[in-house]
């Protein structure tokens, strides 16, 4: 065994460039082509791969340092020696005259211009060996005036982001590609007008302006074609994208089936680890032929998912690409955005653009930068750019979406009845970290998913909760006495069973209850079936399964459906037609504690029953004090459907079937 210093690699000319990640540590063991470090300039982010297997014997950068080639960053401890600690910087060697011989064939040359113009042909330049690399942003679009080293398109494959810069200064005359496409060295991605010499090529560049609006008509039907993929359709694997390192990731929903026509970024499965939720969007736009997983299975980076058909492009000649399209592709979201929001309050990226110069020069980000502004949802182009040569940072992205928030909660505030009630001052940020030590985790999906229809039922409907109390010392001794025949048909009688069937018995007694109020607020939908909801607490959030025709079952089948319901919800199993369709709901804590609560209504019901835990308390006969065993209840209920003296009438209906449960054969 031996030790070698694992250098930074030919970074294409690049000096002092930023260590934004550091992804190994002392003592791992790495295999060839492991991510090292990653690196973030100006121009671009890419990883460093590790040239060999080995053991890490000492990381000697850190995050933030600056690097560039040729500089030590990494103690590898490797198998044999000699010889093979040359290797690399020979190699190196033998490489770096190849790469500023391809910069002419990317990027020829203008001719010295006096006062002519020529088109030249922009093509990729070195991509490092990578070939069809995916196109994941256009920045530029036909007749845009460019400076050299602007941002052409941004392209992304699965070790790295970079731009495309321009390699002169000048005019778009056409671009031949688009997002989603894929591109490799050398290709020709589009034409740009250059200064050139006099004599012909300054009689030609008139001819050549005005060739793509003669031939308009014709260039828009080649790009509709081409857009619609008149080429013979193809079959394309579905695989899992990156998983940040997960492996095994269970599915837990499918949202497509084979038939289905999906667009680029539609989902069609839904991942969740132990860490967060994600959904897996088409890498393209067609139609799904097969899924080839199912519900529970587990997937890593990489595996097939399905097949799917997609139509074939044609490519269009470069000279044929229609420019006034492009254009109007092209068009900065920026100027879409204020034309929705005309009438009425301006949106937030609106007022905020009305503040920023719009002087139509291209916006300078790096690839990291313009994924987070993609994941916000943020159009890049109406943020103010703080960094050198007005670069946009992560920070002006942050900024912008914090002031953005911020200005939607002063418009909500300022028209509260357009807002369905929810006029009111954001909850402020504020930074944990400076009082001691923190960790942010994200939510779950099954906690996010309830957090929002809970929060939409709170400020939507007006609640009043109902207090009461049921003796419910008759009740137990029956279920303690009919606890081993239940058994011995395969259920187990806990209390939650009566407390279903009394719930089911008392809304046929009071059908009011067994409602739901219509978004126009001036129906009601009357249900004549009875299916209650019981909330059960899971490790990965609320559930609500739903027990159906609760008022035709006896208490041994609601018991064994109950446990049959409750052992799906904890392994996540749940089918979507068994948490719907509920008219009641009961969340029962009587087995953790507590004297009352106030629980929210699970709209569109209009009431739901809380349970508390039982208590023996001294009661009144008339005579004595007599010790009886008490359940509290709290009914909460819409105030728009249900009236004060319903709910009191409703409530002390079920507190006297649940003291003599013989009333149910009534």
């Amino acid at each position: 065994m031996s030790s070698e210093i694992i250098k930074v690699p030919d970074i294409g000319g690049d000096t002092d460039v930023e260590i934004i990640e550091i992804a190994v540590s002392e003592g791992d063991v790495i295999e060839a082509e492991d991510t090292l470090i990653t690196l973030e300039s100006d121009k671009a982010s890419m990883d460093v791969p590790a040239p060999k297997g080995g053991k890490v014997i000492k990381v000697l950068v850190k995050e933030g340092d600056k690097v560039s080639e040729g500089d030590d960053i990494v103690e590898l401890e490797v198998e044999g020696g000699g010889e093979s600690d040359a290797e690399p910087e020979a190699a190196a060697e033998e490489s770096q005259p190849e790469a500023p011989a391809k910069q002419p064939e990317a990027a020829p040359a203008p001719k010295k211009a006096s006062g002519g113009k020529q088109t030249v042909d922009i093509k990729v330049p070195d991509l490092g060996g990578s070939d069809n690399v995916e196109i994941i942003e256009v920045a530029v679009g036909a007749g845009d005036e460019v400076s050299a080293e602007d941002t052409l398109i941004t392209l992304e494959s699965d070790k790295a982001s970079m731009d495309v810069p321009s390699p002169h200064s000048g005019k778009i005359v056409a671009l031949t590609v688009k997002e989603g496409d894929t591109v490799s060295e050398g290709d020709v991605i589009g034409q740009m007008e250059i200064a050139g010499e006099g004599g012909a090529a300054e009689e030609d560049a008139p001819a050549q302006a005005d060739e793509p609006a003669a031939s308009n008509e014709p260039a828009e039907e080649e790009a509709a074609e081409e857009e619609s993929g008149s080429g013979e359709p193809e079959r394309k694997e579905i695989r899992v994208p990156d998983l940040s390192g997960s492996a095994d990731v269970p599915i837990i929903e499918i949202g497509v089936a084979a038939g289905d026509e999906v667009d680029v970024e539609d989902p069609l499965i839904t991942l969740e680890s132990d860490k967060a939720s994600m959904d897996v969007p088409s890498p393209y736009k067609g139609k799904v032929l097969e899924i080839t997983v199912k519900e529970g299975d587990t997937v890593s980076e990489g595996d097939v998912i399905g097949y799917m058909e997609v139509a074939g492009a044609k490519k269009s000649a470069p000279k044929k690409a229609a420019p006034e399209k492009a254009q109007q592709s092209s068009a900065s979201p920026s100027s879409a955005k204020p034309a929705q929001s005309a009438s009425g309050t301006p949106s937030p990226e609106a007022q905020m653009a009305s503040h920023k110069p719009r002087d139509g020069k291209l916006v300078h980000a790096g690839p990291a930068v313009r994924m987070l502004a993609r994941e916000l949802g943020v159009d890049i182009g109406l943020v103010k750019p703080s960094g050198p040569k007005d670069r946009v940072l992560k920070e002006d992205v942050q900024a912008y979406v914090k002031q953005a928030i911020a200005n939607q909660g002063k418009a909500t505030a300022a028209a509260p009845a357009a807002s369905g009630g929810a006029g009111i001052p954001a909850v402020p940020e504020v930074d944990f970290s400076q009082f001691g030590e923190v960790e942010e985790k994200p939510m779950g999906r099954l906690l996010k998913m309830g957090a929002t229809n809970l929060h939409r039922s709170w400020l939507n409907v007006p609640h009043v909760t109902q207090f009461d109390e049921a003796d419910i010392t008759e009740l137990e001794n029956f279920r303690k006495a009919m606890k081993a025949e239940a058994e011995a048909q395969g259920a187990k009688l806990t209390p939650l069973p009566f407390m279903v069937k009394a719930c089911a018995f008392a809304l046929r007694k009071f059908p009011q209850f067994n409602v739901s109020l219509k978004g126009d607020g001036d129906t009601l939908v009357w249900k004549n079936y009875v299916h209650i909801g019981i909330a059960v607490d899971t490790p990965d959030g609320l559930m609500v399964p739903v027990v159906r025709n609760a008022d035709q079952k006896s208490l041994i089948e609601i018991a064994k459906e109950m446990a049959e319901l409750g052992k799906k919800a904890q392994t996540k199993k749940l089918k979507r037609d068994e948490m719907t369709g509920g008219c009641f709901t009961i969340s029962s804590l009587g087995s953790i504690g507590g004297t009352a609560f106030t629980p929210i209504v699970n709209a569109p019901e209009v009431a739901i029953l809380g349970v508390s835990k039982a208590q023996m308390k001294p009661v009144w006969d008339g005579s004595a004090f007599q010790p009886r065993l008490m359940m509290p209840l709290s009914l909460s209920y819409d105030h728009r459907a249900i009236n004060g003296a319903d709910a009191a009438r409703f409530t002390a209906f079920l507190a006297d079937v649940l003291s003599d449960i013989r009333r149910l054969l009534l």
